[in-house]
């Protein structure tokens, strides 16, 4: 495992996952989700919020390696973000669906899917561009 590039693959996933979060849930979207009844806070966690996005984002730098078999590192990485974020969306879009009364349940799951692609084709193409192409056998263990 090359640290160096566990590292900065984290450092990645954070940031950009952060600059395109803020904008989307505080800025431009905020009303909408709280008219849903998507927000119960008064003011966001943002301790929580960044520990939920290292936590994801050491899972994806630490996986990737193994996923990575052959083939154009950008493809690669974008493709295996959007497996992780299916799991992610299954959280934040369904399972949050299920325990908040969001109304309508269509608008909210629409919205929260299209940030999520955006998030996991973009810090999937940084994942790429970190890791490049690799020897799986090196890479991975």
């Amino acid at each position: 495992m090359n640290n160096n590039k566990l590292l900065l693959a984290t450092t990645s996933y954070v940031v950009l996952t952060m600059a395109i979060a803020y904008p989307w849930h505080m800025i431009w979207f905020h009303d909408l989700y709280t008219g849903l009844g998507a927000y119960t806070r008064s003011e966001p966690n943002v301790p929580l919020g960044m520990l939920s996005m290292l936590m994801q984002g050491l899972a994806i730098a630490y996986l990737y390696p193994f996923y990575y078999q052959a083939g154009n590192p950008i493809t690669q990485g974008i493709k295996f973000s959007i497996i992780m974020g299916a799991v992610v969306y299954s959280v934040m879009g369904f399972a949050m669906a299920a325990k908040v009364d969001i109304n309508p349940i269509s608008t909210y799951l629409v919205y929260n899917l299209a940030f999520q692609l955006i998030q996991f084709v973009l810090t999937g193409a940084a994942l790429g561009l970190i890791y490049g192409k690799m020897d799986s056998k090196q890479d991975s263990n």
